[in-house]
């Protein structure tokens, strides 16, 4: 099934249908069953311990469901032999036990897509997966990114939050995180029939329906000079209302609300990194390097910073040592990117967050020098 307008949906999805045609039943087997409403849903989001399951459902009711929502479906037949589908049937039938129906959900190690690339390899005795050892089209970066660009503070968001391990070399059977590579990778497959001679695994395709409403990129896109300017306008106004804002009430304004914004969202946006690495089970997020641009000094700054405008003495001497903080972070990020041991592909993070923090650390530190106690208190 082809992506849809949810987050969870933008993916794809993919499921086995077993027809038995002995006792008139078609059901669609999904691994890719979750609800809101699961007891400690959002703490187990959270900490990366959601439970998912799989279910059999009738297939004419499954399919029109996604025909509604306008997602593309399409249909491979598998060319098992006959005691292979009696075994895919019967391992479906067993997962979908309630005692084995739920499963520990991990989004690129072991989703509803590789619950069913895992189905199929096991009734052909590993066949699939000994296959599939060449290198993937690309990282599990790669990909999350290109099906996010319809969504761009989501795509940011994600951009931030992957660290290295989203980047590390994957194989083909890696990439069936995604269904489409299911349906891609089946093609290339060959196994043996019941004669011994080896065969396509896919016997027949067809397009059950097609839907141009959610296209998808080959490629994330090229957004690191828009990026770049965003944060140069930022630093440049940030340095603007510190080099300005003593005689200028917008100068100092756009210091004042436009730092004070961005230290405290780069600051929260650190603690959520931190916290994914250090307490949750994503590993994904771990050993992250976005954390030298999203910074506790950027939290603390925040709470400081209008304290600074009006010049209190121990604002002013706490302000200097957080930009500080800061603008060094900001730089040991760059600096970081010279050694072959830090591989993150996080290019256009540096383009967005570099400019922006250098430029309200050297504006708090052009304020702090000029501060006179009493200026602009009532500011």
């Amino acid at each position: 099934m082809g992506v849809g307008a949810a987050v969870w949906e933008r993916f794809g999805h993919n499921a086995i249908v077993v027809e038995d045609l002995r006792t008139g039943t078609d059901l669609a087997y999904n691994y890719g069953m979750f609800s809101f409403r699961q007891q400690n849903f959002l703490l187990r989001f959270l900490q990366g311990r959601m439970l998912y399951w799989m279910a059999g459902y009738p297939a004419d009711e499954e399919v029109p469901r996604y025909i509604a929502a306008e997602r593309s479906v399409w249909q491979q037949e598998l060319n098992l032999t006959p005691a292979q589908r009696i075994a895919i049937r019967d391992y479906l039938k067993t997962n979908a036990l309630p005692s084995n129906a739920y499963y520990r959900y991990d989004y690129y190690r072991d989703n509803c897509s590789t619950r069913v690339r895992d189905a199929i390899d096991h009734v052909v005795n590993g066949a699939f997966r000994n296959q599939m050892n060449g290198p993937a089209s690309g990282s599990f970066r790669f990909h999350t990114l290109r099906l996010m660009t319809h969504n761009l503070p989501l795509y940011t968001g994600l951009m931030l939050v992957l660290g290295p391990r989203a980047d590390a070399p994957v194989t083909k059977w890696d990439e069936m995180f995604l269904p489409f590579k299911v349906r891609e990778y089946l093609r290339e497959v060959r196994v043996p029939d019941s004669t011994g001679a080896l065969v396509p695994l896919v016997n027949s395709e067809r397009t059950v329906y097609e839907s141009t409403r959610y296209p998808v990129p080959k490629a994330p896109p090229h957004w690191m000079q828009g990026f770049l300017a965003l944060g140069a306008l930022l630093g440049g106004t940030f340095w603007w209302g510190g080099v300005a804002g003593r005689r200028s009430a917008p100068a100092r304004w756009a210091l004042l609300a436009g730092g004070t914004l961005w230290s405290f969202l780069t600051g929260v946006a650190g603690l959520i990194l931190g916290g994914l690495w250090a307490f949750t089970d994503h590993i994904i997020a771990s050993h992250n390097e976005n954390l030298l641009q999203a910074t506790i000094f950027a939290l603390a700054l925040a709470a400081v910073l209008p304290a600074l405008l009006k010049d209190r003495p121990a604002a002013v001497a706490v302000a200097r040592l957080l930009a500080a903080g800061v603008g060094g972070c900001a730089i040991a990020g760059v600096l970081l990117k010279l050694l072959p041991s830090f591989g993150q592909v996080n290019g256009q993070v540096l383009a967005l967050f570099v400019p922006a923090n250098l430029g309200l650390a050297a504006a708090v530190l052009r304020w702090s020098r000029e501060a006179r106690p009493g200026m602009f208190r009532g500011g």
